[in-house]
């Protein structure tokens, strides 16, 4: 049962918050947003362009449905083309060994063994994961839901394409499994 002394230092508490823990606000240029694009991108493909921080999903002959997404760093990113071979909700995840090699301190977790984070609201890859392969072949590179709203709209990634949960939800819904992406 709540009592009154902690309802008061719950509220006082939620008023001193830093910035960071406050409500985050999207950038309406990355919101999802009807769009027209160069015909020689198909119905049903998918066209990311990094630089911009944009996904676009091919909805006819040019038009197209935009997201705004988060990319990889400098020198983790995917580009080329791919094809979703699975499609997977609440996704578990563990780092591949290059990560762990790249950030040994913020993987640790995961050293020397072989523990997989279940899926679920604190997992890294979201609510949603569409798995890029290539010539059969997973290519490790995913689109995903996030943790990190606020990497919307940057080149932070360890070179996944992120979206907002609600985003990659509307997404997962759109493209069924040999769906092409192109990332340039």
């Amino acid at each position: 049962m709540i009592d009154r002394r902690f309802f008061i230092g719950a509220g006082l508490a939620a008023t001193t918050l830093p910035a960071a823990a406050q409500a985050f606000e999207l950038e309406d240029k990355f919101k999802p947003t009807k769009v027209r694009i160069s015909e020689k991108y198909a119905p049903g493909q998918l066209l990311v362009l990094p630089r911009a921080h944009f996904l676009y999903f091919v909805t006819a002959p040019r038009e197209a449905l935009r997201y705004g997404v988060g990319v990889g760093k400098a020198g983790l990113q995917f580009t080329g083309t791919a094809t979703i071979d699975v499609k997977k909700e609440w996704p578990t995840w563990r780092p591949t060994n290059d990560m762990i090699e790249r950030d040994p301190q913020e993987y640790a977790r995961f050293k020397d063994n072989d523990y997989v984070q279940p899926g679920g609201p604190g997992n890294p890859l979201g609510a949603r994961a569409l798995y890029l392969f290539q010539n059969g072949r997973d290519t490790y590179f995913r689109i995903h839901g996030t943790t990190a709203p606020r990497s919307i709209g940057r080149s932070v990634s360890n070179g996944c394409i992120r979206m907002l949960n609600e985003h990659v939800r509307d997404l997962y819904e759109r493209v069924p499994v040999g769906t092409v992406v192109t990332v340039i």
